[in-house]
């Protein structure tokens, strides 16, 4: 492995820790996605030295943490990670702690880098780059499991996923942007421990789902999701609104959205969050508005209800920022105001903050059938228009009638004519 491939201030980082007599390595993604030829987003440090001594060896250091005390070094924007070898999960009597629900505790300890090795999560992520002599580092089998494209659990996968539930999860998101198998004891263990999500803070599991879904293999995250039965604890009204679904929607805007934020990806284009969970509450939204309209109520009113009663549902298992919750209500909220265009309304609808996302979400219904094609069109061609060509069309907006002005009424107007 070229160290030319390696961060400079990780190497920094790396080689001023063996210059003071600690031992130190790179390790994880970093050193998996090195040997993949990807280009790695960070960077983490292990290493013998204690969080204090660490931090008596960089002055642009700072410990983060209270549970297990981390090292951060700072190099302007990057921040070289550098954590000290984790050590037994057992307490004195040998034995492990275990929640009422069958979740395992673990308190930190610190230990050598045997120890540390058993604490990872999966093999190709407890390879460890030796800065000494530059050598690879394997104690469980992971460079094997690398070069077979296998991604496995190390020690018992039960156990582990019991350990941290979130485990399940991040199983999915490396094999699919790895295009790693998972091997049997891994996969066979999440069926019937999915439920314990229902254990994770939901705020945790919204960061886990931004890392799902943005990491360019989104498609093969959902498929892997729902085979697994991980995406009915994850969204579960949308996993029930899509097992009763007849026909292809609403699961092709689902995948087209998904397909769409991958495409993006790849582009180094911008990603934002709210639009793709607007996706995927977009059918119960539908629905509720519906039913809030059949009893009498204003569509624009229902939408506003609608999103809020579906949103304050979700954050129970996702709980993401209120302004993200925010842009989605915006997004859903301008879809029936696209049909109004006639006057000044399409002028004000074009200035709206949200008119782009809520544009591509029109495109993305018309797309795959819950829109009208000619509408969404029509938008796009309203945006490229100038000026004058805007106001053309506005006219021409079938039904839409040109009202008169109403001349206000003056004292003058009320004089009473004596003849």
């Amino acid at each position: 492995m070229s160290r030319a491939q390696i961060s400079a201030n990780a190497l920094k980082v790396l080689y001023r820790l063996k210059s003071n007599g600690y031992q130190s390595y790179l390790v994880g993604g970093c050193v998996r996605d090195l040997l993949l030829g990807l280009e790695p987003k960070d960077f983490d440090v292990v290493t013998d030295a204690s969080p204090e001594q660490v931090k008596a060896v960089f002055r642009n250091c700072r410990l983060i943490g209270r549970r297990f005390r981390l090292a951060h070094v700072h190099f302007g924007r990057e921040i070289i990670e550098v954590a000290t070898f984790r050590g037994s999960a057992h307490d004195e009597s040998g034995t492990e702690r275990v929640h009422e629900n069958g979740r395992l505790l673990r308190d930190n300890v610190y230990g050598t880098i045997e120890e540390d090795v058993w604490r990872r999560d999966f093999t190709v992520n407890a390879l460890y780059y030796n800065i000494r002599d530059f050598s690879i580092i394997d104690y469980v089998d992971g460079y094997n499991d690398h070069q077979q494209g296998v991604l496995r659990l190390i020690g018992d996968s039960a156990v582990r996923y019991r350990e941290d539930p979130v485990r399940m999860l991040r199983a999915v998101r490396f094999s699919a942007k790895l295009d790693f198998q998972l091997d049997s004891d891994s996969a066979g263990a999440i069926g019937g421990m999915a439920e314990l999500l229902q254990d994770v803070p939901s705020a945790r599991l919204y960061d886990e789902i931004l890392k799902l879904f943005l990491s360019g293999a989104a498609v093969r995250v959902f498929e892997l999701l729902e085979n697994y039965r991980l995406f009915a604890v994850l969204f579960p009204d949308t996993d029930k609104r899509l097992r009763q679904s007849k026909g292809d929607y609403p699961r092709a805007l689902l995948l087209q959205a998904l397909a769409n934020t991958d495409s993006r990806i790849a582009e180094g284009k911008p990603v934002t969050p709210y639009f793709l969970l607007a996706a995927f509450l977009w059918d119960a939204v539908q629905s509720l508005v519906a039913i809030k309209v059949q009893e009498g109520m204003n569509v624009f009113l229902a939408f506003q209800e609608a999103g809020n009663e579906v949103i304050a549902f979700q954050v129970k298992y996702t709980a993401f920022p209120k302004r993200v919750g925010l842009s989605m209500r915006e997004v859903w909220g301008l879809q029936p105001r696209f049909e109004q265009r006639g006057g000044a309304r399409a002028f004000r609808i074009l200035a709206h903050p949200r008119f782009r996302a809520a544009y591509d979400f029109l495109v993305l219904r018309a797309d795959t059938g819950n829109a009208d094609p000619e509408l969404a069109q029509w938008w796009t061609d309203f945006q490229e228009a100038d000026n004058e060509r805007k106001k053309e069309m506005v006219r021409s907006v079938q039904g839409v009638k040109k009202r008169g002005r109403r001349r206000k009424t003056t004292t003058r107007d009320k004089r009473v004519v004596i003849s």
